[in-house]
C-alpha cells in the first residue's frame, strides 16, 4: 500500500483501495495520471465519500469515492435495494420506476441503477427517453411502486449529476425510510457486496413508452381554473418557451397545448437536448444569464410572456414583456401570482373546496399566506425542500384532513393538485400561461396583476443571495465555520435595526430577546436559523443541501401607504440589500 505524504489517511486508503480493487482498468489509469499531473484534485476525489443524504447523491462525475460515477450509482442502488427487501412490498415484488434527464451519464447511470435494482429481483419501470422530475413522481404513483429514482443534478453546472430517491407515494424519501436506505448504503463498502445484472434485457426491467405521458397529460386536464376561456382564446396569449437543453422539451409544449396555448415559440438555440448546457453557465431559470437568449426572443417578437424550465424540468422562471420592457419575476412573484389567480378564479365559480389549503416553505414570502388567509383558507409552512409538502399532503389525505390546491417555494417550485407530489415545471408552465391569458382578457400583463396584489396586500419585496464558496475540502470547511458562528453568536442589530426574535430550527425553538420568551418549533430539526427585526423584516440563513454554499433570504413588507408601489418598492429594494451585505459580511 502507497503512502502519500500530503494526503491525509482517510484519502490514501480510498485511493489504494481502488487501485488495488476490482476497478475497472481505465478507472485506474485516470486515477494515476490525476496523482500525477493534479494531485489536488485526487485529493478532492477520495478525501471522502459522496454523501448520500436524505434526498440522495450529487456531485461532480468522475472518479472517486466522491465523485458521480458508476460505482457510487451501483453503491448507492445496491443500499436502496437492500432497504426495499426488509420493507414489505405491494405486490408480487418490490417495484422502482427510474428516470433520467439530459445531462452527460444520466442515461448510463440510470441503466446502471436498473441492473442493480434487477439483480436484487426488482422489477424496474426505466423510461424509454429522458423525462422531467415530475413525471417520475406521477409513474410512481400510477404503477404503484415502492419507490422511484431520479437521475439529474436538477439545475447545477454540467460537471454535476445526482441521485434522487423517491419513496411509494411518489415524493422524495423522509424519515424514518432516509435514514434506513442511508443506514444501507454506507453498509456497502466492498465491490462485492454489490449485484449486477449483465445487461438490460433483464426480465425484471421494462422499458416505458408513452404510457405514462399520455395518463399525465389527461390527469392535467381537470386541473385548469378557465378551460372553457383557455379553448376559445389559447391562441392570443403570445409564449416563449425555452427547455435550456433539459427535459422540458419532451412534454411542455404538449402540455400547453392541451391546454390551448397553442401560440408557442421555442428557444431554438437552447431546445436540443445537450448536457453541456453550451449555451449558458449555469442551467438555472433563476439566473438571469441564463434567459437571456430568451428575453431577446421575448421582446423581437413582442410576445406575452417567455418561460423557461431546468434540465429536469421542475423549477420555472418567468419574464414578462410589459410595456415593451422585460420584467424577470423571482420565485416568490410567481407563487403569489399562481395562487391569486387560483383562488381568484375557484371562489366564485363555487370549486374551491370548503377544506382546501395551501402550503409554502417557511423561505417563502409572507404574501402567499397573506393571499390564502384573504380567501378563507389556511397556508401552513414547512421546511425548505417540497419533500415536506408532499409529506403534508400525504398526512392530509390519510388523516382526511385538508384538501391541498397548491403549494410553492422561493426557488421556482410549484405544485398544482396532488397527482404528483414534487415540484413540476410541466405543469406550472400550463397554470402561469393560464394566467397571463386571464390578465390579457383584461387588457393586463402579469405586471399589471401582481401590481393589483401589492394594492390589495401590501408591498412585499424579498430577495435571495447564495454566498458561495469552494466545491473542495476547504470550501466545505469555510462554510461550516460561517454557519457556527452564526448559530453560536448571533447578531443583535442588523442594518441598525433590533433583532426580535430568532428562530434556530436545530434547536426547534424561537427565543424572543427582549423578554426571553422560547416558543416551540413543530418542524424536524435542520440547519435553519431565522431572525425577525424590529420593523417585522424576515431574515433566514442555511447551508444548501447540495452545493458548498449559504442561502441567505430576507423579507421586506411595508403598507403602500402615499407613496406609489414603485417607489415603495425602491424602498424595500435598498433595505433587502443592506440585510443581505450584512449578513454576508458577517458569514465571511
Amino acid at each position: 500500500m502507497m503512502e502519500r505524504t500530503s494526503f491525509d489517511k482517510t484519502t490514501n486508503n480510498n485511493i489504494n483501495e481502488w487501485l488495488e480493487g476490482d476497478y475497472d482498468r481505465e478507472t485506474k489509469e485516470v486515477i494515476l495520471k490525476l496523482l500525477n499531473e493534479n494531485p489536488q484534485e485526487a485529493m478532492d476525489a477520495f478525501y471522502t465519500n459522496l454523501n448520500f443524504g436524505t434526498g440522495g447523491l450529487r456531485g461532480i462525475m468522475g472518479v472517486g469515492t466522491n465523485r458521480m460515477n458508476q460505482y457510487t450509482v451501483r453503491a448507492a442502488t445496491q443500499g436502496f435495494a437492500n432497504y426495499l427487501s426488509k420493507q414489505p412490498s405491494p405486490g408480487k415484488k418490490h417495484r422502482v420506476i427510474i428516470g433520467y434527464d439530459t445531462r452527460q451519464n444520466s442515461l448510463y447511470f440510470a441503466e446502471e441503477a436498473a441492473k442493480v435494482l434487477a439483480a436484487n429481483d426488482i422489477e424496474v419501470f426505466i423510461f424509454e427517453e429522458f423525462r422531467p422530475t415530475p413525471l417520475v413522481s406521477f409513474g410512481c404513483r400510477m404503477k404503484e411502486c415502492s419507490g422511484g429514482i431520479m437521475i439529474t443534478a436538477s439545475h447545477n453546472p454540467p460537471e454535476y449529476n445526482g441521485y434522487k430517491v423517491y419513496w411509494s407515494d411518489g415524493g422524495q424519501i423522509l424519515p424514518p425510510h432516509d435514514k434506513g436506505i442511508i443506514d444501507e448504503v454506507n453498509a456497502i463498502n466492498d465491490l462485492s457486496m454489490v449485484k449486477v445484472a449483465e445487461g438490460m434485457d433483464h426480465t425484471n426491467i421494462t422499458i416505458v413508452d408513452g404510457e405514462i405521458d399520455d395518463a399525465y397529460y389527461h390527469s392535467i386536464l381537470t386541473l385548469q381554473n378557465y378551460p372553457d376561456a383557455n379553448r376559445k382564446n389559447g391562441g392570443l396569449i403570445k409564449l416563449i418557451y425555452s427547455n435550456i437543453h433539459g427535459t422540458g422539451i419532451a412534454m411542455v409544449p404538449d402540455a400547453l397545448r392541451y391546454w390551448g396555448f397553442t401560440n408557442v415559440s421555442l428557444v431554438e438555440a437552447q431546445k436540443d437536448p445537450d448536457g453541456g448546457f453550451p449555451t449558458v453557465k449555469y442551467p438555472n431559470p433563476e439566473e438571469p444569464e441564463a434567459l437571456k437568449l430568451g428575453v431577446e426572443q421575448l421582446l423581437k417578437t413582442d410576445s406575452d410572456i417567455f418561460m423557461a424550465t431546468d434540465p429536469d424540468t421542475d423549477r420555472v422562471g418567468v419574464v414578462v414583456n410589459h410595456h415593451g420592457k422585460p420584467h424577470i419575476l423571482t420565485g416568490n412573484q410567481i407563487a403569489c401570482l399562481c395562487l391569486e389567480h387560483i383562488c381568484s378564479a375557484l371562489q366564485p365559480q363555487g370549486r374551491l373546496p370548503q377544506n382546501a389549503a395551501f402550503i409554502k416553505t417557511v423561505v417563502t414570502s409572507e404574501l402567499f399566506k397573506t393571499i390564502a388567509e384573504s380567501y378563507g383558507k389556511p397556508c401552513f409552512d414547512v421546511l425548505t425542500g417540497f419533500k415536506y409538502i408532499a409529506q403534508l399532503i400525504k398526512s392530509w389525505e390519510e388523516n382526511n384532513d385538508y384538501q391541498f390546491i397548491f403549494g410553492g417555494e422561493e426557488s421556482y417550485g410549484y405544485l398544482l393538485g396532488s397527482k404528483s407530489r414534487d415540484k413540476d415545471g410541466v405543469l406550472s408552465c400550463a397554470l402561469i400561461a393560464e394566467a397571463a391569458l386571464h390578465a390579457k382578457l383584461r387588457k393586463m400583463s402579469l405586471i399589471d396583476m401582481l401590481y393589483e396584489i401589492y394594492e390589495k396586500y401590501g408591498v412585499y419585496k424579498e430577495k435571495l443571495h447564495a454566498l458561495r464558496f469552494p466545491e473542495s475540502k476547504e470550501g466545505h470547511i469555510q462554510m461550516d465555520r460561517g454557519m457556527k458562528r452564526l448559530f453560536d453568536s448571533p447578531p443583535e442589530i442588523v442594518c441598525g435595526l433590533d433583532v426580535v426574535t430568532i428562530s434556530n430550527y436545530m434547536q426547534s425553538q424561537t427565543v424572543s430577546v427582549v423578554s426571553g420568551a422560547i416558543t416551540p418549533i413543530i418542524l424536524p430539526k435542520t440547519k435553519l436559523i431565522s431572525f425577525t427585526l424590529s420593523d417585522e423584516s424576515v431574515i433566514h440563513v442555511r447551508p444548501s443541501g447540495t452545493e458548498p454554499k449559504i442561502k441567505i433570504y430576507c423579507g421586506v413588507m411595508k403598507q403602500k401607504g402615499k407613496a406609489s408601489v414603485d417607489d415603495t418598492l425602491i424602498i424595500c429594494e435598498r433595505h433587502s440589500d443592506c440585510l443581505i451585505k450584512e449578513m454576508v459580511d458577517f458569514l465571511t
